[in-house]
């Protein structure tokens, strides 16, 4: 019987761009800057993610993000929203329309407010954790 060993491992080269820690990357992309720089240019447009930073040149267009801030902005807001209308529903016991009034337009405000936040800060967490996706072969 012979021993078994461990594939090799595949080495990644070492990013040309500055790695900052987790921390300092999420908190970057929560403010809507480059995780990996600082500079003030994570986004072209509301959600949609620069190719790359200017400064840094950081492939911030492979951190696809897709479905996870939209899961985490709803995480979120549920954990706001449906605490709010409890203690509210408790207090005074309204009537649904007033209900409706208040919170529709609350859950609406904070979810439009939070996802692009949430979705700097995701960014800033794939870039940092080399977890990149490279552009689909053409064709």
């Amino acid at each position: 019987m012979t021993p078994s060993s461990w594939p090799s491992e595949v080495i990644s080269p070492a990013p040309t761009w500055p790695v900052p820690s987790l921390a300092t990357a999420i908190g970057r992309g929560l403010l809507g800057h480059c995780p990996a720089c600082g500079e003030r240019h994570l986004f072209n447009g509301y959600l949609k993610v620069a190719p790359e930073c200017r400064r840094c040149g950081a492939p911030l267009g492979l951190a696809r993000a897709d479905d996870a801030p939209p899961y985490f902005t709803i995480l979120v807001v549920g954990h706001i929203v449906i605490p709010l209308m409890l203690v509210m529903q408790r207090m005074s016991n309204p009537p649904t329309w007033e209900l409706s009034a208040i919170f529709i337009p609350l859950t609406l405000a904070l979810a439009l407010g939070l996802l692009r936040p949430i979705k700097g800060g995701t960014v800033g967490l794939m870039l940092t954790m080399g977890m990149l996706k490279p552009n689909p072969a053409p064709g």
